[in-house]
């Protein structure tokens, strides 16, 4: 009988007309990359021949530069520096930031950046 009575008042909100006031915010789109910059392999990394992933969340600030960068799950737990030069690299990225109702907001990301020997490259993924 309660779930019903819930129901019921769910129903009276959707049929209620809706207000400018009363409007849902949008939720804000994701920001756009503008500029990647790939990070590189140190001599330790790649003498130890180290591949693999590193895991970051990043703030992409009003202004599209990058502010705050975590490592989230590491790739080498500091041992061979390809952490820190993923983090180096992701502060050197340019979006064009997220919107939300006309204005520009912060917003996390997480970004998946791989290291590879046999590409000679490395490759990463917002």
């Amino acid at each position: 009988m309660h779930v019903l009575k819930m129901s019921v008042l769910l129903g009276l909100f959707l049929i209620a007309p809706m207000t400018a006031e009363a409007q849902p915010r949008r939720t804000p789109n994701q920001p756009e990359l503008l500029k990647e910059v790939r990070p590189d392999y140190t001599p330790e990394g790649r003498a130890a021949a180290i591949e693999g992933r590193v895991v970051l969340s990043a703030e992409v600030l009003t202004d599209g530069t990058v502010g705050e960068v975590q490592i989230v799950r590491p790739l080498d737990e500091n041992k061979y520096g390809l952490d820190q030069e993923a983090v180096k690299a992701m502060k050197q990225w340019v979006f064009k930031p997220a919107m939300k109702d006309g204005e520009a907001v912060s917003m996390v990301i997480y970004v998946d950046m791989g290291f590879s020997l046999k590409e000679n490259t490395t490759s990463s993924q917002p």
